[in-house]
């Protein structure tokens, strides 16, 4: 028997994996969105989007009846017991969230919520969003509950059914049991709070991991300046219980769409109350300044100037694990190199070759070895696990300098160097090839 009938409005990454996994739980849930040919595929249990276990709840939900799709948001709400709103809210031009999305449905369902119906923010909104809908709103018999996501793409459906915590805020108690409830069988720890608490808590935790990241490629540039070994010193910080092992690594900086948006988001609302945030204010400066950073490594393992030179590219998307590209760190680097001159090939497990990157100024392959071949060098900017599977030898013999950058320090330098390649990562000096083998190179 199903608990509650909830509305989930947007079919996105979080809407969606918020559907099928509440229909997992138990609830009836209906999922709204305004394309149609989306929801057409959503009905068939087809998924757009690259999130591990997301096509099999998806199925199952519809299969159990537990899960349906409806165009637009009118007819999901009517009846529901619960309407929660997963809408985009890109950063605007001035560095605030978006909410024109959330302001839309709002106006368009407010009237037809069911009274003693709860609305619930799932979507990442500035700090005070819930009290201004409240008053948007204007009624007395609906509760507004701020109930932020903490989903990381590629692992959402794991974050979402096996959460660290769930933060639910509200000036009603009932309200934000009733969200809490939804959550019951699950077992995580809670945290019930007011509503501008609940919109903080997801500001301070991203902004807290991307001041963490900038500081460890701070620390990897300082370790490259002084001679150090990043992977040594990280691994001694890492055991420290205050510091632990997580977001350790140095990268090509942080991008996705979260961290940049919610860096910003949370500098404008410091802004307006008067409070200058320089620690997060600089921590978005060394980020900028680390993509310039690698592509001066990218430059300095090449011999020199890159004007003309071929490089294959290993990685697009933000991170592996997705097919997002939305403020991937490896795009806004291969815009740099192409900026100074170089000639680009990628390739990304999850990037189709008819993508078009940077006006067709990347061209795609959906070979890595093709992206290695006659290439000047090659440089990882993605974490993709078949990456470090890659026949390495035969990499080498396809580059036409055996240089390799690894801007996530994934790969493993004896693998290279015994491949005969000069391997370049973060935070420590280049890893020479121990011998030079015996290549052929392929035809």
């Amino acid at each position: 028997m199903y608990r509650y009938t909830v509305a989930v409005i947007g079919s996105g990454y979080v809407g969606l994996t918020t559907g099928a996994c509440l229909a997992s739980l138990g609830h009836r849930v209906r999922c709204a969105d305004i394309d149609p040919a989306k929801v057409d595929r959503l009905r068939r249990g087809e998924v757009d989007i690259l999130e591990p276990g997301l096509p099999e709840l998806l199925r199952q939900g519809l299969a159990s009846g537990l899960l349906a799709f409806d165009l637009g948001a009118t007819g999901a709400v009517r009846d529901a017991e619960v309407v929660i709103l997963c809408l985009p809210t890109p950063m605007g031009p001035d560095g605030t969230a978006d909410l024109t999305a959330v302001s839309a449905v709002l106006a368009e369902t407010g009237a037809l919520l069911a009274p003693g119906c709860v609305l619930v923010n799932k979507s990442t909104v500035p700090v005070g969003t819930a009290r201004r809908m409240a008053e948007a709103l204007g009624r007395d018999d609906v509760h507004v509950v701020s109930n932020p996501e903490f989903l990381r793409e590629g692992s959402a459906v794991a974050d979402f059914l096996s959460p660290d915590r769930i933060v639910v805020g509200s000036d009603s108690r009932q309200a934000a049991e009733r969200v809490l409830a939804l959550y019951a069988r699950l077992g995580a720890p809670a945290v019930l709070t007011d509503a501008t608490s609940a919109e903080l808590v997801k500001y301070a935790a991203n902004c807290f991991l991307a001041t963490k990241l900038s500081y460890v490629n701070s620390i990897a540039e300082l370790s490259e300046r002084l001679g150090g070994n990043i992977a040594d010193i990280l691994t001694g910080m890492g055991y420290d219980q205050r510091i632990g092992q997580s977001y350790l690594r140095p990268g090509p900086g942080w991008g996705g769409s979260c961290l940049p948006k919610d860096t910003m988001a949370l500098l404008r609302v410091s802004e307006s109350v008067g409070f200058d945030f320089s620690l997060l204010a600089e921590a978005v400066r060394t980020n900028e300044r680390q993509r310039e950073r690698v592509v001066d490594r990218v430059e300095a393992a090449c011999g020199g100037s890159l004007d003309g030179l071929r490089l294959g590219l290993l990685g697009l998307t933000f991170k592996a694990g997705t097919d997002d590209l939305r403020d991937s760190p490896a795009l806004a680097i291969a815009d740099l190199l192409v900026r100074r001159g170089a000639e680009l090939v990628a390739h990304d497990p999850a990037v189709a070759v008819t993508r078009e990157i940077h006006g067709g100024a990347v061209a795609v392959t959906d070979d890595p070895y093709e992206a290695a071949r006659g290439a000047d060098g090659l440089v990882l900017l993605t974490e993709w696990p078949s990456f470090r599977a890659l026949d390495w030898t035969r990499v080498a013999g396809l580059l036409a300098r055996p240089v390799v950058v690894d801007t996530r320090n994934h790969l493993d330098p004896d693998v290279l160097a015994g491949a005969g390649i000069t391997l370049t990562g973060l935070g420590a000096a280049p890893v020479p090839a121990r011998a030079e083998p015996d290549l052929v190179p392929e035809p």
